[in-house]
């Protein structure tokens, strides 16, 4: 059964800088494509970051680009995101997932497993 397990998350000032890990189990790691979401009170969940399964290709949203990092630790069963520069539009739930396939993608449905979520809360 495959499980994620985001951490990482928590209260952070306007400008500062988290790093989200997700550690994955129960099916072969390196076989496939992660990605990050986030959903914020009263929004619809939405695309964040991907890597495919070596982190060889990586995508963002547009407008997160330049301040997030997607990577990935084939060895350890972890992905994580670096958020620098944080703002407070980017308090959301952040989840991870894991796609069915080895190449990224910001097509929410591609993914078959969610985690719980890790929350992130940016202040002024």
């Amino acid at each position: 059964q495959v499980q994620l397990v985001e951490s990482g998350g928590g209260l952070v000032q306007a400008g500062g800088s988290l790093r989200l890990s997700c550690a994955a189990s129960g099916r072969t790691f390196s076989t496939y494509a992660f990605g990050w979401f986030r959903q914020a009170p009263g929004k619809e969940r939405e695309f964040v970051a991907a890597c495919d399964w070596n982190a060889r290709s990586t995508m963002y949203a547009d407008s997160l680009k330049g301040r997030f990092t997607v990577s990935r630790d084939n060895a350890k069963n972890t992905v994580y995101l670096q958020m620098n520069s944080l703002k407070q539009e980017d308090t959301a739930e952040y989840y991870c997932a894991e796609d069915r396939s080895a190449s990224a993608t910001k097509w929410i449905h591609a993914y078959d497993y969610w985690g719980e979520g890790t929350q992130v809360s940016v202040s002024s």
